[in-house]
């Protein structure tokens, strides 16, 4: 999963920060240009929000290519949140905040259907929040 630059939320992708290379290896996400991730529709600009009283993410903005699938944001933020595996804590991930789409949907045709102003919004919860 890769990092949009040029939100102001996020932190610079400065080789001289070691806080930003010990959270990229940490999450596997390499940084991409904003104009090589929108080169011929191929990524999927999306923004992740907490709900329900999730951990909020230091990052909102991401881009994935467009043939991957929900339930790959799903593993990610898992693995972000270092959710207990033993446990089985689940992640909950709602569009419009409304509805939980089909895990083995792909990222673009989610976009397709509901992103607006080019973005799509997706909430994330760890309990059932709407739906």
């Amino acid at each position: 999963m890769s990092t949009v630059e040029g939100d102001e939320n996020e932190t610079s992708g400065d080789a001289s920060n070691p806080s930003v290379d010990k959270e990229e290896k940490e999450t596997g996400s390499i940084r991409n240009d904003i104009s090589k991730d929108s080169e011929g529709g191929s990524k999927v600009v999306f923004l992740l929000k907490a709900a329900g009283g999730a951990p909020i993410l230091k990052k909102k903005k991401w881009a994935l290519p467009r043939s991957r699938t929900m339930g790959h944001i799903v593993e990610f933020l898992k693995k972000y949140m270092q959710l207990d595996a033993q446990q089985q804590q689940q992640v909950f991930l709602y569009v419009n905040q409304s509805f939980t789409p089909a895990l083995d949907t792909t990222i673009g045709s989610v976009n397709d259907c509901f992103s607006s102003e080019g973005t799509l919004v997706l909430h994330y919860s760890l309990t059932q929040a709407w739906g």
